[in-house]
């Protein structure tokens, strides 16, 4: 059975396919939704043997010249370097504007692609194919395309709608279970800013993985829908992000993402608790949920360190930064909050 969910955001509106077996058919599918005449397909060195042969075919049997460029794993590939020689890979293959971007991979290709797809000639149409958990339920979504600099992560970037998404769900099946892990906590993400039924399911682990993507799919769909470019209700997706890139940041990105988003999740909830904001009953239950499916909860660095990070965080807008709260399971406030202010919840993030 294959599961569809639409986007419609105001620039764009695309459907989110979600099914076993179908990344044979992702040919027909970009044929049909885009006037593209070639492809290339980005991907990274560990996905590329498993899953490019059959993306490859499937889009030469729609009738589309396709090509291929693999980077190497990991966060460290979404830099100028790496987005340059993507742009000039794309230049060499002649792709025009009415042409395609393939992302196929995690989020640091989605990302990567992505925001190549929206720079280069000013705007080509690109289709998100994930691969991980964590891509399939959250970055694969929504439109936001980012690199890294040395200044900090998804520090150049561009709000930029993919024409579609294809989610095989037997692509998880090779995941390492440290990945797996990892995308577990942007699921926990979900359910803890607004969906508490999720929220128990999880606890009660009666909740198929095809239900918890299209589940989770579904609330950023919405989100998106109503504010697509992070200015109001999206920022609630932040949840665990703003302590958890310090975090990230902090390890050299030794950490994964969605660990990072966990630390970041427990931290924000113990400080919820000591503000007033979140009961210890509900902080025990994530904190719980988050360590059961084998994800960190604490941060290995002080609050000294982190603090220098988040003064970087891109999110800051007119000297304040909107701090994602949880409020109980399935509710979260949005809390802007001074650099002085952001310090004192930071240090109420540990035990």
């Amino acid at each position: 059975m294959m599961r569809s969910v639409p986007v419609n955001a105001p620039s764009g509106q695309y459907e989110v396919k979600i099914g076993s077996g179908i990344l044979s058919l992702l040919g027909q599918a970009v044929a049909e939704r885009t006037k593209a005449k070639k492809c290339m397909v980005v991907c990274g060195e560990n996905v590329s043997p498993l899953y490019a042969p059959t993306v490859l075919q499937s889009l030469r049997d729609a009738g589309l010249e396709a090509d291929k460029i693999v980077f190497p794993a990991g966060e460290e590939t979404k830099c100028l370097q790496r987005y340059g020689e993507l742009l000039n890979a794309l230049a060499d293959l002649r792709l025009t504007r009415s042409d395609c971007v393939i992302a196929l991979g995690g989020g640091v290709t989605g990302d990567l692609a992505g925001f190549a797809a929206a720079t280069y000639q000013r705007g080509i149409a690109y289709v998100q194919v994930p691969t991980t958990l964590l891509a399939a339920v959250d970055s694969s979504v929504g439109g936001k395309t980012a690199i890294d600099l040395p200044a900090g992560k998804n520090q150049a970037g561009a709000f930029y709608q993919p024409s579609l998404v294809l989610c095989d769900t037997d692509t998880l099946s090779t995941l390492p279970q440290r990945e797996l892990r990892a995308g577990y906590a942007e699921v926990i993400k979900y359910g803890v800013l607004g969906d508490a039924g999720l929220f128990q399911k999880l606890e009660k682990q009666s909740i198929s993985l095809p239900e918890i993507i299209e589940t989770c799919v579904r609330c950023k769909a919405e989100i998106v829908a109503e504010d697509e470019y992070d200015t109001g209700r999206r920022r609630l997706l932040n949840l665990g992000h703003t302590f958890g890139h310090a975090v990230e940041s902090r390890s050299h990105f030794t950490l994964l993402h969605g660990e990072a988003v966990a630390i970041g999740m427990g931290m924000i909830c113990r400080a919820a608790v000591k503000k007033k904001y979140l009961s210890k009953e509900d902080c025990e239950r994530i904190t719980a949920l988050l360590e059961k499916t084998g994800l960190p909860t604490e941060s290995p660095y002080g609050p000294d360190e982190l603090y220098e990070t988040l003064l970087l965080d891109k999110k800051f807008s007119g000297g304040k930064l909107h701090l994602i709260v949880p409020c109980s399971i399935g509710k979260c406030d949005i809390v802007p909050v001074t650099p002085e202010e952001l310090r004192e919840w930071l240090e109420m993030s540990y035990e």
